[in-house]
């Protein structure tokens, strides 16, 4: 079970690399800019804590948009059928 989780997570962080990486060679071009279209989630500015002796900032944005959500299906899926054999 823990070798799945962290083949899952592995992934899961391809799917979102390359997913990225897709959406932004293809925002330019006109038959596939819709695989880049997408939405941003999360805080619009970081939340800072101060208690005078420890200062931090927290912060998280999720960019989601179409090749991500398509190639971290595929990488998972792929993955899966690999790891079955």
């Amino acid at each position: 079970m823990r070798k799945n989780f962290w083949l899952n997570l592995f992934l899961i962080c391809v799917g979102v690399v390359v997913g990225t990486l897709a959406a932004n060679l293809c925002a330019g071009i006109p038959m596939l800019s819709w695989l880049a279209y997408g939405m941003d989630f999360g805080m619009a500015a970081p939340a800072t804590v101060d208690l005078q002796v420890i200062s931090f900032t927290i912060g998280i944005t999720l960019n989601l948009n179409i090749s991500v959500i398509i190639f971290i299906t595929l990488s998972v899926l792929l993955g899966n059928l690999i790891a079955r054999k």
